[in-house]
């Protein structure tokens, strides 16, 4: 058989015998061409034994479906291909039989046996696409081959079969309820997947099927939580919905106490500490103690939640902007609910669609959180180009922020947007003027008269809209009044707008004392117009009439008569009963005098002012982001959101004996291995964080706290700590170890070092528990795999020789100090970064050392920079600190110490303009104004020397003279230490190999053989971190160069023979060449 046909270029309608024939229009298109005998074509094709020709044919077919064009029936020749060996077809057939099994059950059902046996198919695509095809059949026979299919995929090996056993859950659900339990079973098993792929789908089951097991949700609440950052976007969704949900039926409400909170912050803070220290059950205690004034304590996994989904306020979907938003709005305190308001601000630039939803949940959030958009409210400004529903919703947006400070802004605006030529945006702009009027009382008569001046306007429905308002303003304050009310009374001739007619007959009738002699003439022009007037105009004239009627009966009596005769005979029946109702009302009769005496209660009777209000105000009764919040309206499906618990459920059933967020075995023997390096607190959130504190710092808190032991720490501190890991046990995943971190704590305590190296260590310390985030190690996926630049002094684990130390010290808060320009001289130290050497020895003191004893970790020892004979008493030296620099984290910090040996003082000590080779930077110290003789000084300046060791040239100046200056910097000083895990090293190697790698081979001394010294020479001559190594005999560290942040790898492989390898891994081959010669000189020396 011949395919050429369908390849043929020619649509002309000529075809030769047995050829196809095209259509003769040429946009119908050959391939896509509905004709029957084009289906023939394709079977032809599909019947061939060529893969290709098949292949091609599928290709058609889908294009086809894609197109939107009917293509079932080619399902019998499709179907036949289900058992196809090639994969590609297979594929393409399994997407055909999916959109058509539902509609061709028949034919599908012989296929059956092809779908099982797909199920068992090597290939993990084939085996979704065959479960997909397998829930597609809506035949109630097959429901227990598809339960087993199910069964058996949510224990594939392969995470995308998972994930389609999830999808076809719902799907079963609906062909037959009375599964629901076996259903429950899977999710069960499903929810327990520590895969990122899975959680998503089976989230939206659990939803489907079981959304009231809440109680399935419990083991996995933490894993949840922690997997969200890398669930892929729909599945953020769903996850996020769910879990506001549980999080009000598990958790206390934050708002509950916050007047407490407000009154006495800092007792509501330090009482929640205490709190933490009483075990596990204090989350019950509070809430127990709350009439007695307890401040509210959050739960831990409470905060856990509002921590981990935060970052994904960032995130470029905008429905996952808005779940996180809709989450912080029912779930986080008043303080931190303000975070979301920037986001949604900036999904405002995005499609119309979108923004109209957006600006539906801010008009409902603006309503209670006024302030928490009042910042962005130029960002709520009406374009020209904005539809009519985006306007409108922002109008009322800037309705509601509306208050005393931004109330003249407003109105500036709302007078321009009263000019548009779009009438409905006219319309609401009135409405929205007399609703700021009704709430802000200081503008009200300037809106009126603002108001009054617009009933001139041409526009009639401009005119009529500001009828309607002012008649709602003036029930307000009626008497003062009485001039609009004739202004008004005058424009009946003219405005021909029923709403607004109406309203001004109504105000005329219902304040006609103010306007005694004008009514009764607006009653005879209305009795006139009668009969041609609108239904709602003259039910306003009948009630004018009888109004006039019984406040001034001598001039108005026969009109009234004449009026309510009309309306007798009108055709209109609310009319007629109307005219009926009144006569008997008001003209007294021998029948009915009963209800007459009582006429002028009825109708003149004093009426409350109606009340301007937004129509979002009651929207929030419905989950924000939802169908039913955006048609004010309950959906079906939609599940109510559950009322806060009045005492907080047990935590504990959150509690996990095995580590829900690690991922695989390897990683668990790592954090084995890293054990002694983590603290015990490490990877949950601190529980005694109060709601009035702001999250950023409590997470910088949380990562200080976890890092603190060791000397510097006080008594009542260690017994806070015990009682710490006490409360965290069942809740943190590496609780298990606080045992052996207490008794390696006591054993510490043992040991004494001089004050000069424990310093040292301190200040290290204290350095890397500053710049470490809490964010990463809160997140589980990346939490071992994190690189952290700002880590400028990581410590790591020691290899498997070194002492059994364990925990990393911190004994200073360096946030919180900030090292002076003017410090006494100390002598240079030398640090490693091995935890092992900074250990070894320590002393642990009860008394925490002073900010001023604590030296700076040094690499290269002081060197002279100015003699003091060539500087006439000033000598001067300099050291590299190794710290990072706070004026910009790319720039060395150099430490200066002044001497000045001289017999007068030397003042105005500064740097001169220097003049630099390009890319060399200098930020200066600030000026020492006067060194006394005998007198010392320290000063730091930063130096960016653009990843090169070229000397940087300055002038040291004082009042009389200038210096010309040099520092050229060894090219270990050049970087800052990263901390990776050994497989991320490993992985980071491989991609620098080639020309990146730099090795040579040396001969260790008898001397430099031992772990301390191996890693304090390599540490003291180039500023990297040690990374963990499985073997004893090797050695790793890891750095980043500081202006362009280039990777720097450096591994030694040593023999017990003295024998070793250097191999330095780095893109920038010019520093990887001088690190290798100094760190070969230092070995060897």
């Amino acid at each position: 058989m011949s395919a050429a046909p369908a390849y043929s270029e020619d649509k002309g309608g000529s075809a030769g015998p047995g050829e196809p024939e095209y259509g003769h229009d040429p946009a119908s298109g050959g391939i896509f061409s509905s004709d029957y005998k084009r289906h023939d074509d394709l079977k032809e094709m599909l019947d061939t034994n060529k893969d290709s020709l098949k292949l091609e044919a599928m290709k058609r077919i889908v294009a086809m479906i894609a197109r939107g064009k009917n293509a079932s029936d080619l399902f019998p020749a499709v179907v036949k291909n289900v058992a196809c060996k090639n994969i590609e077809v297979k594929k393409l057939v399994y997407v055909y039989l999916v959109r058509y099994a539902e509609e061709q059950q028949d034919l599908a059902l012989l296929s059956i046996s092809t779908f099982q046996r797909g199920l068992k198919d090597p290939n993990q695509l084939i085996r979704a696409s065959a479960l997909r095809v397998l829930s597609s059949i809506r035949v109630p026979i097959i429901v227990p081959i598809m339960m087993l299919a199910i069964k058996e995929a949510a224990s594939d090996m392969s995470p995308y079969v998972r994930k389609t056993a999830a999808h076809a859950i719902p799907k079963l659900y609906s062909l037959d309820s009375d599964q629901k339990d076996q259903l429950i079973e899977v999710i069960e098993k499903l929810l327990a997947d520590k895969t990122t792929l899975v959680a998503g789908s089976v989230v939206m089951a659990f939803e489907e099927v079981c959304p009231e097991r809440i109680d399935l949700i419990h083991k996995n609440y933490r894993k949840l939580c922690n997997l969200l950052i890398d669930v892929e976007e729909w599945g953020q969704v769903v996850i996020i919905s769910m879990l506001t949900r549980y999080a009000r039926t598990q958790f206390l409400s934050p708002t509950q106490n916050e007047s407490l909170l407000e009154e006495n912050p800092e007792k509501a803070f330090y009482g929640s500490e205490e709190d933490e220290a009483k075990g596990p059950g204090s989350e019950a205690a509070a809430s127990t103690a709350l009439p007695a004034r307890k401040p509210y304590v959050m739960d831990p996994d409470h905060r856990l939640l509002l921590r981990n989904t935060k970052p994904l306020l960032q995130s470029r979907s905008a429905a996952v902007v808005m779940a996180v938003a809709q989450l912080y709005f029912h779930l986080a305190p008043k303080a931190e609910v303000g975070v979301i308001a920037k986001a949604l601000v900036r999904l405002l630039r995005s499609h119309s669609e979108v923004q109209y939803v957006v600006l539906q949940n801010v008009a409902t959030m603006s309503i209670k959180r006024r302030g928490m958009f009042e910042p962005y409210l130029k960002s709520f400004y009406i374009r020209s180009t904005d539809p009519t529903q985006i306007k409108i919703l922002k109008l009322e947006v800037l309705t509601n922020l509306a208050n005393e400070t931004n109330i003249p802004t407003v109105l500036r605006e709302f007078q321009t947007y009263i000019r548009s030529m779009d009438k409905d945006f006219v319309a609401a702009t009135i409405q929205a003027i007399g609703r700021c009027a009704t709430n802000i009382g200081r503008v009200r008569d300037t809106c009126l008269n603002g108001l009054v001046q617009l009933l001139s306007n041409r526009d009639e429905l401009v005119v009529a809209e500001s009828v309607v308002v002012i008649k709602k303003l003036l029930q307000m304050q009626p008497a003062q009044h009485g001039e609009i009310i004739k202004h008004l009374a005058k424009l009946t001739d003219n405005i021909q707008v029923p709403m607004a007619r109406a309203s001004i007959l109504w105000l005329i009738g219902e304040y006609c004392e103010h306007v005694p002699r004008i009514a009764p003439d607006v009653l005879r022009k209305m009795a006139k117009s009668f009969t041609a007037e609108e239904d709602i105009v003259k039910l306003q004239v009948i009630n004018l009439a009888a109004k006039l009627y019984l406040t001034n009966s001598k001039q108005t009596k026969l009109l009234t008569q004449y009026v309510l005769s009309l309306a007798k005979y009108d055709q209109n029946y609310d009319i007629r009963d109307r005219a009926r109702f009144t006569r008997q009302l008001i003209v007294p009769s021998e029948q009915g005098g009963a209800l007459s005496r009582h006429a002028k209660k009825l109708f003149l009777a004093p009426k409350p002012a109606p009340v301007l209000e937004s129509s979002f105000k009651d929207r929030d009764h419905f989950q924000l982001g939802s169908l039913s919040h955006l048609l004010n309206a309950k959906a079906t499906g939609y599940q109510e959101l559950p009322d806060w618990p009045e005492e907080a459920p047990d935590p504990s059933v959150r509690n996990v004996e095995v580590p829900e967020w690690t991922k695989c075995s390897n990683r668990e023997k790592r954090k084995e291995k890293e054990k002694p390096f983590y603290s015990d607190s490490e990877g949950e959130s601190g529980p005694t964080e109060s709601a009035d504190s702001d999250p950023e710092s409590e997470s910088e808190s949380d990562s200080k706290s976890s890092s603190e032991s060791g000397s510097g720490e006080s008594s009542s501190e260690s017994d806070n700590k015990g009682q710490d890991e006490d409360e965290e046990k069942g809740r943190s995943s590496e609780s298990e170890h606080s045992e052996e971190e207490g008794k390696k704590r006591k054993m510490k305590k043992r040991k004494k070092v001089p004050e000069g190296q424990e310093g040292g260590s301190s200040s290290d310390e204290g350095s890397d528990s500053s710049s470490s985030s809490s964010e990463s190690e809160m997140t589980s996926e990346t939490e071992e795999e994190q690189v952290e630049p700002a880590s400028w002094r990581k410590k790591t684990p020691p290899s498997s020789k070194s002492a059994p130390a364990a925990k990393e010290i911190s004994l200073l808060d360096l946030e919180d100090f900030t090292p002076p320009s003017v410090q006494p001289v100390s002598p240079p130290t030398v640090v490693s970064t091995s935890l092992a050497a900074d250990l070894e020895g320590l002393t642990l003191t009860d008394s925490p050392l002073v900010p001023s004893l604590l030296s700076p970790v040094l690499g290269v020892g002081r060197q002279e920079l100015l003699h003091r004979v060539a500087g006439e008493g000033l000598a001067v030296d300099y050291t590299f600190s190794r710290q990072p620099f706070s004026g910009d984290p790319h720039m060395v910090a150099v430490h200066i110490h002044f001497s000045n040996s001289s017999d007068t003082p030397i003042k105005g000590l500064h740097v001169g303009t220097p003049k630099l080779p390009a890319g060399i930077s200098i930020q200066e110290f600030p000026e020492i104004e006067s060194l006394a003789p005998g007198e010392s000084a320290t000063a730091v300046m930063g130096i960016n020397f653009c990843d090169s060791t070229q000397a940087a040239n300055f002038q040291l100046c004082t009042q009389t003279r200038q210096f010309y200056v040099s520092i050229q910097p060894p090219v270990g000083e050049l970087m800052a230490p990263v901390f990776m895990s050994e497989n991320e090293f490993k992985k980071e190697q491989g991609k620098l190999t080639g020309m990146n790698e730099i090795t040579e081979k040396l001969t260790l001394p008898d001397t430099c053989r031992s772990d301390h010294v191996v890693v304090q020479k390599v540490t003291a001559t180039a500023n990297l971190g040690r990374v963990p190594c499985g073997t004893s005999d090797e050695y790793r560290f890891a750095g980043r160069t500081l202006t362009s942040g280039s990777l720097v790898l450096l591994t030694l492989d040593a023999q017990p023979t003295g024998a070793a390898q250097l191999t330095v891994n780095s893109e920038k081959m010019v520093i990887g060449t001088m690190l290798v010669k100094d760190v070969v000189q230092a070995l060897t020396q």
